[in-house]
């Protein structure tokens, strides 16, 4: 019998390469199912620069320095960068881990013309991860408005539906630091699957996860099992006990496939952009769907609601398996 390959989808991830990028990072890196063929980096956890310096050495630690690495925003849209989380990711965004220098370097495009050119190079093929601040996003949208009419499908970490916000009592990081980029994402007329902190902050790593880290044979499982001894310092005050959150990972799961949205209703989503007490909310018009999902006509945004399975072990299961 005649095996026939399916051909690896595309994508370009977009991220402020803090602790849970560098789990999201790995964990694509990690997947058959897809090929990363660029990577776009935003102020957030950390400056895009510092970002594009930590993608660029954990790509060399997982020998993929083939990928290429573009440094995009600085600044949101309308503010300038306020210097990150260093209480949550580390002054350097991986939690104080010093990563070997990779002797790499990223390309002279920036995020959004990397995007762009992906877009044609990949037309109707290409899939968009972002899991930190959508400036880069919004950039390339600007750039050229023909964008989605090239992409596959959006899945961006942000946003709260039920669930409170992270920064604010409704607003979630991502969102919050660039609210006027991620209303720009979630207006333009392509499909995009929102990981909201609905289902982040319910899906978490113990330290018997980071441990089957630390003993692996793959460098960089045992780097990312690192980085979370600070992560997990700063969720004791979440979860009462040393543990984290998988915000970003579960975003890039979910894209690849190995965790599957079952509750995930299509809904109109509107971000709040203006400068009151809303400032950086998701308004998902979930009316009707506490019962199951349903889907309203004319919507293009799907909200991820539930999965079919935690993430730990299946996450696990990738960084640490035997190339």
């Amino acid at each position: 019998m005649t095996t026939i390959d399916t051909p690896r989808r595309p994508v370009y991830f977009d991220c402020d390469t803090g602790i849970d990028d560098s789990l999201a990072l790995a964990y694509l890196l990690a997947s058959p199912e897809i090929e990363l063929v660029g990577i776009g980096t935003v102020s957030g956890n950390v400056s895009a620069a510092q970002a594009a310096e930590n993608t660029l050495r954990i790509l060399a630690l997982a020998g993929r320095g083939d990928i290429p690495v573009a440094v995009g925003a600085h600044d949101a849209l309308t503010r300038a960068f306020e210097g990150g989380a260093p209480h949550v990711h580390g002054s350097n965004g991986i939690g104080e881990v010093e990563l070997p220098e990779s002797g790499l370097t990223a390309i002279d495009l920036d995020a959004a013309q990397l995007l762009v050119r992906l877009s044609h190079e990949y037309e109707g093929r290409l899939e968009i991860i972002t899991v930190g601040p959508t400036t880069n996003i919004a950039l390339a949208l600007r750039l050229d408005p023909t964008l989605p009419s090239r992409v596959v499908e959006v899945t961006a970490m942000g946003g709260a539906a039920f669930a409170s916000g992270n920064v604010t009592p409704v607003a979630e990081a991502n969102i919050w630091n660039d609210p006027e980029a991620a209303a720009e994402l979630i207006a333009a007329p392509w499909p995009v699957v929102l990981v909201p902190l609905d289902v982040t902050v319910e899906n978490t790593l113990e330290e018997s996860h980071r441990q089957q880290l630390l003993d692996s044979d793959r460098p960089l499982a045992r780097a990312v099992g690192e980085m979370l001894d600070f992560y997990f310092d700063f969720y004791v005050e979440l979860y009462g006990r040393r543990s984290s959150a998988l915000h970003d990972p579960l975003a890039a799961a979910i894209a690849v496939g190995g965790v599957v949205a079952t509750n995930a209703p299509l809904v109109d989503v509107v971000v709040d952009a203006t400068h009151g007490p809303g400032r950086g909310q998701t308004i998902c018009d979930l009316r009707g769907q506490r019962l199951g999902p349903v889907d309203q006509t004319g919507a293009h945004v799907r909200v991820v609601l539930g999965t079919d399975r935690p993430l730990d072990a299946h996450l696990v299961e990738r960084l640490t398996a035997s190339v």
